[in-house]
């Protein structure tokens, strides 16, 4: 796994490193059960300090997404154990109250219902790998089909970050 840490941004070192293992977790690329990287290690390996490391580990262990085994170190949860299915409801019910304060942001900047539900479908096509699936419906026969050209006057692509480890 490849994690890499812009200094310049303003997202907090910790979140970016978050961010990324939840990534990673989605894609496959860890799977549950997987060790994560000791935080010396990880922070050594990346030049940010141990408690930037540990703050990460330890957010993602209050998410649900980490298990800590004392000095065994941090793995992969394994979001089908009995224990994770509780939190996942709570982490799905966060999931929808942030997607409502993102829905309303965009609406007082003047953005449609359209343009909102296009920008979460790319994104979502984005985290689940659209071209390898064909259940996600293909947002320009949807543009056809209200009329419109596909352009958006709200861009939603994130930014890339720097420094790799």
């Amino acid at each position: 796994m490849i994690i890499r840490i812009d200094q310049k941004s303003e997202e907090p070192l910790y979140l970016q490193l978050r961010g990324q293992i939840i990534a990673a977790i989605a894609t496959g690329e860890l799977e549950p059960g997987a060790a994560l990287p000791s935080v010396r290690a990880l922070a050594s390996d990346l030049g940010i300090n141990l408690h930037t490391v540990n703050k990460a580990y330890a957010v993602l262990r209050d998410e649900g997404y980490v298990l800590m085994r004392g000095r065994s170190g941090a793995y992969i949860a394994d979001p089908c154990e009995d224990d994770r299915a509780d939190r996942a409801q709570i982490e799905l019910a966060k999931m929808e109250d942030g997607l409502f304060e993102l829905a309303l942001a965009h609406r007082a900047r003047g953005g449609s219902w359209g343009e909102f539900l296009e920008c979460a479908q790319r994104q979502a096509a984005r985290a689940y790998g659209a071209g390898e699936r064909s259940d996600v419906p293909d947002a320009r026969a949807a543009d056809d089909a209200r009329g419109t050209d596909g352009e958006s006057a709200v861009s939603c692509e994130p930014a890339l970050g720097g420094g790799a480890w």
